[in-house]
């Protein structure tokens, strides 16, 4: 497949949101439109690509979620038809956002109880069964600050060596190596879900400056509210962290 460029880029575009949004990560597509907006940039909108589906532009940013394990051979396959378009994005810079087991499946492999699935090969890594499962709250130390969410997983990512992690735990499990997920080019991976980006305004706007080209700020009574609630749970979850 042609990767599919267009000089319209309006789109936060959503992979496959019938499949990746039980734990809600799809709807960082919705955080990332809505902030533009509120940032000014009225043109950006939620763009939702259905699997089986082909691109038709080139989006500013996409958002891929996380899935069940049942469901991981019908992502891969629904990924791979689009695999051009997405490795032309990242070529490009379109910052990607990949959750829980979306991230999984962007790796080179993904290690099951009963087997193993071949991933894509994007990020430079390998999914590995953990000690045991994690679930509960996760605090990371990244570049934008302390982030946090919830885990609820039973694999870790194994980077390759010079791969840096998406940050270091303060608390949780993450990848089972005192970090959480992968910046790889213009891929950030976590495991955290919330959504991630609603919890996490200054990882959601460092997307937005990265995929709009500068810095953005919000404005408005509905920003400042949502900043507001963003912010109360933070406090409380860095004050056990």
């Amino acid at each position: 497949m042609t990767p599919s460029r267009t000089s319209g880029q309006r789109g936060v575009l959503a992979l496959f949101p019938e499949l990746t949004d039980v734990n809600g990560d799809a709807q960082n597509a919705l955080v990332l439109a809505r902030r533009a907006v509120w940032a000014g940039h009225l043109d950006i909108r939620v763009e939702r690509l259905a699997a089986g589906e082909a691109p038709t532009s080139t989006p500013v940013a996409v958002v891929l979620g996380s899935t069940t394990d049942p469901v991981l051979p019908a992502l891969l396959a629904a990924l791979r038809e689009v695999q051009d378009d997405l490795e032309g994005w990242i070529d490009d810079g379109v910052p990607v956002l990949a959750v829980g087991t979306g991230l999984e499946a962007l790796t080179r492999a993904i290690v099951l109880a009963e087997g193993r699935l071949d991933g894509l090969g994007l990020v430079p890594a390998i999914a590995e069964p953990l000690p045991s499962r994690a679930a509960g709250d996760l605090v990371v130390r990244a570049t934008e600050g302390d982030l946090v969410g919830y885990e609820n997983h039973s694999r870790g990512l194994v980077l390759e060596a010079g791969v840096p992690p998406l940050g270091v735990v303060r608390r949780g499990v993450g990848d089972g190596r005192g970090s959480d997920g992968v910046r790889h080019g213009s891929i950030i991976g976590t495991r955290m879900h919330g959504p991630v980006l609603a919890k996490n305004p200054a990882l959601a706007d460092a997307m937005l400056a990265a995929a709009l080209g500068g810095p953005v700020s919000v404005r408005g009574e509905t920003a400042a509210a949502a900043d507001a609630a963003a912010a109360r749970i933070r406090t409380a979850l860095l004050a056990s962290a």
